[in-house]
């Protein structure tokens, strides 16, 4: 069975048992959080799709660790102009574990 999510803004596809990182979620280490913004819930050949979210769908999911992503290094320069700009963003995350999916 899986599901698809959205959280942050951005959509996931997740079965029980993977662990993603996602923008991140105001919730302690350990922490079990109910995601109810369920956009579709598929399992083998049928599935439901909501219009558009699927009503009393949820997923369960154990907040496994808090992180920063990597350094994006972000490099302007106007050739010629006598212009250079370095700035970096490292984006903070949280990784999720799915516990469990509800339809």
């Amino acid at each position: 069975m899986y599901a698809v999510i959205k959280t942050g803004g951005k959509q996931y596809r997740v079965a029980a048992g993977e662990k993603i990182k996602v923008e991140q979620i105001a919730a302690d280490v350990g922490q079990e959080v109910v995601i109810d913004q369920v956009l579709a819930v598929g399992n083998g050949s049928d599935i439901k799709i909501g219009t558009p979210l699927v009503s009393g769908a949820s997923v369960t999911v154990k907040v496994v660790s808090h992180g920063r992503h990597d350094k994006v290094h972000i490099f302007k320069m106007r050739r010629r102009k006598h212009y250079q700009k370095r700035q970096g963003h490292r984006q903070n995350f949280t990784e999720i574990e799915i516990a469990s999916i509800s339809a």
